[in-house]
Formats: structure tokens, C-alpha cells, sequence
């Protein structure tokens, strides 16, 4: 596509006048960039794209857009906002993919990454080609690629979206997190349905207030469309139980369609039976009741569960083949995952970062557990503050042992992280233990028959971030581990 081309997709104030190259790719990385490339200049929290301008021009950058002048051997365009900007030339560019896709979107504090891959499983028993964008990893297909964001930047998600329509995909399901929405990150992408799962304390580190919070989350919605489209509809998939759906179906034109347990909703669970082995449940939907079986645990995926049978409804796929779906899922990496090395004793890995799904996590346990409850948990560095003595109450309420240690400390001293946790509580029922991997191998130490560990914070993650580096470190692997030296030992 030639230059000049590609920017008539800014607006008319965005004046260029010069040469008329080619482009071939567009890059925000100057690593990246190549013979023809466009690079956008993004400011980051840490870097600036400006600075590696000339990098760009040397490695092949044929223009640049950019917020400032800048003295290089290239045609500079200078815009407002270059992450905006960048967002509406990766969609001209790629050829709005998302418009011949079937695009939804799932937001929510807690509950995304299930909710999503619950979506994706009955669109693949529906005989659809999927794609799935979210936190543990891209899926086109059944091939899979690493992902460093929950919700990726503009360029790599209409690159994505691209590779998807060029591979045949019908449906689309992803992610949006809260900072991708006000960040802009989705700007230009068309969905077709989005879906909220719930509001609880998270991320007010970056967003500082949870009316901010609430308000980031609102974008979806807002943005699905405003204009009655009967050949693609657009419809908002709201958790009726939560107070802010209530705001959201005042942001949003789209159709509403709501779900949940307590409240009267378009798509309800009634008679919820749990047991340590999975659920069952009566489904009730405008296209009938039924009784379902599930291998999920906890009152929590009951919600994840009529969130997205409330997705594949409005997308157009049969209840039957729903029915089918949720009784075949199994679950998903590092939610609710059990670590089974033939232990008389169980261990569970969660993602669990949060108040609110610490505390679902550990009252579904509760249900079932005949002993002792073990959690370890720890808080992030470098993230909200306010929510570290929460997390803390909320290990010891519902925890017989709490083991407070290192979640991803980032720059900050593990040590301080605990002492915020600490405040929250007494000193009965916790101890402390720094590192992680000592942290697990102690719970399990002291676990005995009957007894329940949950290892909360990291779930699917294979890392830990220790100051500026980033460690090998995956919590199913490392109670592995621990499990068969003890039982070695044993």
C-alpha cells in the first residue's frame, strides 16, 4: 500500500504532502522494522518510541509517525496522538479484518480467560474455525502462539485478525482488559457481541479509583455500535447479579441480553449442586430448560458458564450443541488445576490475584474440603497498594494455614510486599515465607491425607519477575517437584 494512501485513512488535519513510498509492514518496534517499513513512534511507560526513530531509518524505515518533529533521513508525519493514529492505519492496512469476522469480546475483573476458552470450545463443536486472543496465549486454530499482554497492542491484534481471516476463522473470542480499552489498544475493532463477567477491586494502581475502573471497562459497550443493524446485530452480555451491568445498559445501544443466579436474567442457573468431582445445574434459556452436567467447580464458573452460553446464543449456534460443549470442557490452564502425583492429599493451582477471586476460589474449596485448607499467596509488585492487606484477610478467613510469599515482586522488595499484606491480619494462622519456591515446598511438606492446597496469583504463568529479570518459574511444575521428593523421601 503507498503512503499517501494509508494516511488518507487520518483525518483531512493530518497534512502530508512529499514523498509517496510503498509500505510494506508498519512497526512499533525499531528491532522489527525492514526494508519499507513505516514505524510509529510510541511513548511506552519505560521507552519512547521517538528515540529509536534513526535505528528505524537505518534498518529500513521508509517513513515515520511521530508526535514531535524529528531529525531524521525520512518522511515524518506528525499526528496528535500516534497510538491512535497507529490504530487506524494497522486497520486500514491489514484490511479490517474484523469486519469479516465474527468478533467477542469479554471484559471483566475476574473470569475473562475461562469465559473466553468456554466460548471458544462450543464455537468448535458448532463446526466454527476459532481464534482466541487473551491472557494465557493466541489460538488460531489449533495452532498457538506466545502472548505478552491479556489484550495486545492495536498493530499485533489487526496483524492477528488478519492471520485469522487469511486462515479461514469464523469466530473470534478475546480478552479486553481494562487497560487495553483505555488505552486504545481495541480502537477500529468490530465486535459483534461483548460480554461483561464482573466488577471487584483490581488495578487501581492504574486506574486509581474503582469509578475510573468501572468506567475503562464501560468502553466496550459504548462503543459496540449505535446503529440497528439487522443483518449483523450487536448484542451486550451483562452479569445481571453485578451492580454495574446496570450502568453498562445505560452506555450501550446494542441489544442486551442479561444472565445470572440471584437476579431475574434472560439466561439463569437454578438448583446449582456442587461436588468435588464437577457441578450440575438447571439451565434455563428462552430455547428451553435443561439439567447440565460440568466437571467445573465453584459458584464462579456457574457464572463463567451462562456467560458464555449467553455469548453463543446471541451468535447463533444451536442450544443443543451449547448443552454438548459444557458438559465435554475439562477446564483451563492454571484455573482450579490440580497437580496430581498420586498424593493423598490435593493441590490446586488459580490464577487468583485478586480479593474477590481468592475468596471464590477458597469458599468453592470450602465446600468440599474435609481438613486442613493450605494457600499460598502473595501480592505483585508494582501494582495496586490498597488491595495487598485484602488479599491477606482473605487467605486468613478461609484458610486453616496462610503462607504469604513472592508473587512477581517486580522493583519492589518482596519483604515490604508482605508487610502490606500483614497489615490486614493477625499474627494467627499465617507465616511468611520470601521465596516462592520454598513457600510451596513447605505447604506441601506439612500437607497431610485429606488436606487442600491452593497455590494462588500465577496460575498458567511460567515466570516470576525479580527486579529487572525475569525467572523461569511455573507453580504446577514446582509443586510437582515437591510432591515427588517428599514422597521419595516418604
Amino acid at each position: 500500500m503507498k503512503l499517501q494512501t494509508l494516511l488518507s485513512y487520518l483525518h483531512d488535519f493530518t497534512t502530508y504532502v512529499g514523498e509517496n513510498p510503498t509500505i510494506t509492514s508498519i512497526e512499533m518496534d525499531s528491532r522489527e522494522v525492514k526494508k519499507g517499513s513505516l514505524f510509529i513512534c510510541i511513548k511506552g511507560f519505560t521507552v519512547d518510541g521517538h528515540d529509536f526513530a534513526k535505528q528505524a531509518v537505518e534498518n529500513g524505515a521508509v517513513a515515520i509517525i511521530a508526535e514531535r518533529p524529528l531529525d531524521v533521513d525520512a518522511p515524518v508525519i506528525v499526528v496528535r496522538d500516534s497510538r491512535r493514529a497507529m490504530a487506524v492505519l494497522a486497520d486500514a492496512f491489514y484490511g479490517q479484518p474484523t469486519h469479516q469476522l465474527h468478533l467477542i469480546g469479554v471484559t471483566g475483573t475476574n473470569g475473562k480467560t475461562t469465559t473466553t476458552h468456554i466460548i471458544e470450545h462450543i464455537a468448535r463443536k458448532a463446526n466454527k474455525k476459532t481464534g482466541l486472543i487473551g491472557t494465557v496465549h493466541i489460538k488460531i486454530g489449533d495452532d498457538t502462539y506466545p502472548t505478552k499482554n491479556t489484550t495486545p497492542e492495536s498493530l499485533l491484534l489487526q496483524r492477528t485478525f488478519k492471520q485469522m481471516v487469511d486462515e479461514g476463522v469464523d469466530v473470534a473470542v478475546m480478552e479486553v482488559s481494562s487497560h487495553a480499552l483505555h488505552m486504545g489498544r481495541v480502537h477500529g475493532c468490530d465486535y459483534d457481541v461483548a460480554v461483561f463477567t464482573n466488577l471487584t477491586q483490581d488495578h487501581l494502581d492504574y486506574h486509581e479509583t474503582m469509578e475510573e475502573y468501572r468506567n475503562a471497562k464501560g468502553l466496550l459497550f459504548s462503543q459496540l455500535g449505535n446503529r440497528y443493524d439487522h443483518k449483523r446485530p450487536k448484542f451486550a452480555v451483562l452479569n445481571n447479579d453485578d451492580p454495574a451491568s446496570q450502568y453498562y445498559k445505560h452506555m450501550t445501544a446494542a441489544t442486551v441480553i442479561t444472565y445470572g443466579i440471584e437476579t431475574d436474567s434472560d439466561i439463569m442457573a437454578k438448583r446449582i449442586d456442587i461436588v468435588p468431582s464437577g457441578m450440575s445445574f438447571d439451565l434455563i434459556t428462552p430455547h428451553g430448560t435443561v439439567r447440565v452436567k460440568t466437571r467445573l467447580i465453584g459458584l464462579f464458573n456457574v457464572y463463567n458458564l451462562l456467560a458464555a452460553v449467553s455469548a453463543s446464543l446471541v451468535s447463533g449456534i444451536p442450544f443443543s450443541v451449547i448443552v454438548e460443549a459444557i458438559e465435554e470442557i475439562s477446564g483451563v490452564a492454571g484455573r482450579f488445576e490440580t497437580v496430581d502425583e498420586g498424593q493423598n492429599f490435593t493441590v490446586i493451582v488459580d490464577y487468583a490475584h485478586t480479593p474477590d477471586s481468592l475468596e471464590n476460589v477458597l469458599k468453592t474449596i470450602r465446600q468440599f474440603a474435609q481438613k486442613k485448607v493450605y494457600v499460598v499467596v502473595g501480592c505483585g509488585g508494582d501494582r495496586d497498594r490498597t488491595k495487598r492487606p485484602l488479599m491477606a484477610k482473605t487467605a486468613v478467613k478461609y484458610a486453616d494455614v496462610a503462607i504469604f510469599t513472592s508473587d512477581n515482586p517486580r522493583s519492589e522488595e518482596p519483604e515490604q510486599i508482605l508487610r502490606d499484606m500483614e497489615a490486614g491480619v493477625s499474627r494467627e494462622r499465617y507465616v511468611t515465607i520470601v521465596d516462592r519456591k520454598e513457600a510451596i515446598y513447605y505447604a506441601i511438606e506439612q500437607a497431610q491425607e485429606g488436606d487442600i492446597i491452593l497455590i494462588a496469583g500465577k496460575g498458567h504463568e511460567t515466570y516470576q519477575i525479580i527486579g529487572d529479570r525475569v525467572i523461569d518459574f511455573d507453580d504446577r511444575l514446582v509443586a510437582r517437584e515437591a510432591i515427588k521428593e517428599r514422597k521419595n523421601i516418604c
